[in-house]
């Protein structure tokens, strides 16, 4: 797929040349072309990159730079055509230089610009957008039928997000439903897919993870996407079953459905979430396949991590051992040593040390004596700790008035004792 979408990059290229091929044809035999049907090639161009066609990038940058001289050269009369104006702040709303919307605002004595789009546009692109945030918005909603809708609505969606999250996702749901197939789809779905999961709205997070899995796995962005989602599955289980895993996942190759299970496998073996961690773990090790030496080592790295509070301890340990050091990262390696010494503490057999309690701290109850000033570095322990009896040997804390009341209990015994020796009772 990405050889066949990089030759209609291409073909945007030769279209953006007069529809000649690029070698052939000289800077003065070039046509001018209108903006807007320049804009239709640059448009294509990100799509195709949203799709997957990583080599796309560099057409992409010298298409915005070629577009950015066609507007700053342009007549004043080239705007009267709106398709024109909608270009320009396209354009600008697609990685173009703020400047040259700038230039065109303060050049437009005829009023073809839409002050209150260019100006909201200018202070979003300055880094002030949520200052304009409900102006924003209002435009989001009165342009969203035409050609600027979705990319207004994007940015109303990207200036709503700090202050109002979930407010954010009526934008993004605007700007996907206006231009689907396209890098706007792409960034709303993923934007949306982020904002689920941080807001715990797992049913919408998971319809959006669908959505982008089906649509946009190819992206260059795909991997945020799959960032959010391990987070929204390992959160959320077992709420998120196995079946709901699969149901997204099923629409990527294998590789990347491996790549899903062993993020998750980690990430749920860091998180204690063990049942989860083998799951993911035994399913990445099932896509990977002999001949895949690393997917493999990691899918039992994890299995064998989430396998030590179970009664396969044993196996476990032997898995973790056989695996090669030289295959795991430093990461992966910390990980295996953390493993191996807690497995080795949950089987190592109980010694006669093991069985006792540790010896309480004894010191004398002098609840009359002026407490004496402490060395340096030493911190007032708090309550009096009286000792006990060797069978309770513990450090225990006794209020000071149940201590003084022992205290009187014990030399009232003491002396019922010397009466009885004094008797013959005691010997």
């Amino acid at each position: 797929m990405p050889r066949m979408v990089f030759r209609s990059a291409a073909l945007a290229a030769v279209l953006l040349l007069g529809g000649q091929p690029a070698r052939s044809v000289s800077a003065q035999e070039t046509p001018e072309l209108a903006p807007y049907i320049m804009l239709r090639s640059l448009q294509f161009v990100q799509d195709t990159v949203a799709l997957g066609d990583h080599s796309a990038g560099e057409m992409q940058r010298f298409m915005l730079n070629k577009i950015d001289s066609a507007l700053r050269a342009a007549d004043t009369s080239t705007f009267d055509d709106p398709r024109n104006v909608d270009a320009a702040l396209i354009y600008a709303m697609s990685g173009g230089n703020p400047a040259t919307l700038e230039y065109l605002v303060e050049r437009d004595l005829s009023g073809n610009f839409d002050s209150r789009v260019a100006d909201a546009l200018r202070k979003y692109l300055g880094g002030k957008g949520t200052l304009v945030a409900k102006s924003l918005g209002d435009m989001a909603m009165e342009y969203r039928d035409q050609a600027i809708g979705p990319y207004v609505a994007l940015v109303s969606g990207n200036v709503t997000d700090p202050e109002n999250p979930v407010g954010a996702l009526e934008y993004y749901d605007i700007a996907r439903l206006g231009a689907p197939g396209t890098i706007i789809e792409e960034a709303a779905l993923r934007r949306s897919v982020a904002i689920a999961v941080d807001a715990d709205l797992v049913d919408k997070g998971l319809a959006y993870s669908r959505k982008y899995a089906r649509r946009f796995v190819h992206s260059p962005y795909a991997s945020q996407f799959v960032d959010f989602f391990v987070q929204l599955v390992v959160e959320h289980h077992p709420e998120l079953s196995e079946p709901d895993i699969d149901a997204t996942v099923e629409f990527m190759d294998v590789e990347r459905r491996r790549e899903v299970f062993l993020r998750i496998a980690r990430r749920a073996t860091l998180d204690g979430k063990n049942d989860l961690a083998r799951m993911a773990s035994g399913k990445a090790a099932a896509l990977a396949g002999m001949a895949a030496d690393g997917p493999e080592v990691l899918a039992r790295l994890y299995r064998g991590v989430a396998s030590i509070p179970t009664s396969e301890v044993g196996t476990a340990i032997e898995d973790l051992a056989a695996i090669p050091a030289d295959e795991l990262s430093p990461r992966d390696q910390a990980l295996r040593a953390a493993a191996q010494a807690i497995a080795s503490e949950v089987i190592r057999k109980p010694t006669t040390e093991s069985l006792a309690q540790d010896a309480g701290v004894k010191v004398e109850a002098r609840p009359d004596a002026e407490i004496e000033e402490a060395s340096p570095g030493y911190e007032d322990p708090g309550p009096a700790v009286v000792a006990l009896p060797a069978s309770l040997e513990s450090s225990v804390e006794i209020d000071p008035e149940i201590q003084t009341f022992v205290e009187s209990g014990r030399s009232k015994l003491s002396e019922i004792d010397d009466l009885l020796k004094q008797e013959g009772v005691v010997r």
